[in-house]
């Protein structure tokens, strides 16, 4: 796995917030409401989470999580609620204004990485939008999930018995049956994403793999 300084990871963070951007300024008016790979949540409340997210500072994150009790998905919801906007051009733009902020909540800045990347793909995904993404800043974000407990937002037991390698970037982590796939698509199914059955291989790719009627 690469180090990475926090000049660089910030400089990719702000890359893909602006990629997702470009993306989203030629999305069609009805699209806004596909629901996205985060149950619950559709493409335009996953724009206003990133930019609740973007606006998050240390002391901020501490006030807010007394205010919600604790409860993670409490304070997302009155997150999203205050951030999107009735009109999605006006959620975007304000993505946009936040687009180069280094706020960020009490965490390892990996968890910038893993931000970006999984619901960048969130959004992309439902919506048939590809972009290749750096395998080895995806590993950063990767090798931070598995080492983190589901609790907190990472994937650690869901890596847990197996054996995850990277196929596009120096990454190996685990013991068990072996998980063979792109480090963003490993990056994905420890975090609770749904991912095709050609993504992954190995015996212990069944692990992970879910079909549509499967995904909740």
């Amino acid at each position: 796995m690469t180090n990475l300084s926090n000049s660089e990871i910030w400089a990719a963070v702000h890359f893909e917030r602006q990629a997702l951007i470009e993306d989203l300024s030629r999305l069609e008016p009805d699209k806004w409401r596909t629901p996205s790979s985060c149950p619950g949540w559709d493409v335009h409340d996953v724009l206003a989470h990133l930019v609740d997210s973007a606006k998050t500072t240390r002391l901020g994150f501490v006030r807010r999580m007394v205010a919600a009790g604790f409860d993670f998905d409490r304070d997302n919801a009155v997150g999203i609620t205050r951030e999107k906007a009735a009109n999605s051009d006006d959620t975007l733009n304000a993505f946009q204004e936040v687009c180069s902020h280094t706020a960020t909540p009490p965490a390892a800045l990996a968890t910038r990485l893993v931000e970006v990347f999984i619901h960048g793909e969130d959004i992309r995904r439902p919506l048939k939008i590809r972009r290749n993404y750096p395998p080895a800043y995806v590993s950063r974000a990767l090798a931070y999930q598995v080492k983190t407990s589901v609790k907190m937002g990472g994937g650690k037991e869901e890596a847990h018995g197996l054996r995850l390698i990277a196929t596009d970037t120096s990454f190996e982590h685990g013991d068990g049956p072996e998980v063979h796939g792109p480090a963003i698509v490993l990056l994905l199914a420890v975090s609770g994403r749904p991912v095709e059955a050609e993504e992954l291989t190995g015996p212990g790719a069944r692990n992970f793999v879910t079909t549509p009627s499967e995904e909740s």
